[in-house]
């Protein structure tokens, strides 16, 4: 199983209405094919009530294994539906990191 399937299904216990995956590893000085940078986009209710550092522990703590072991870099963006709703669904988008 690909990183990224990994990462999705483990993620499916946050009960995500919206859930996107991206290996951003080809924007690093990284071999063709990696699966090391990841930016991640979760939309889910479970974080209603739950500080953004509390957040982003709830999906280190599932991610544990391939943090320890595979991804170098995970970018998080961790939403409820409302504050999905008041984005309209915008991403920041990450910055090249090619050198």
């Amino acid at each position: 199983m690909s990183i990224k399937n990994s990462i999705e299904t483990k993620l499916q216990s946050l009960q995500p209405q919206f859930l996107e995956v991206i290996n951003e590893s080809d924007k690093h000085n990284v071999p063709e094919g990696s699966e090391s940078h990841f930016k991640v986009t979760i939309v889910s209710d479970v974080f209603h009530g739950k500080m953004l550092v509390a957040r982003h522990r709830m999906v280190n703590e599932i991610l544990a294994d391939e943090l320890a072991q595979s991804i170098h870099a995970l970018v998080l963006h961790t939403m409820t539906m409302e504050e999905w709703f008041e984005k309209s669904g915008a991403r920041n988008d990450s910055p090249p990191c090619l050198g």
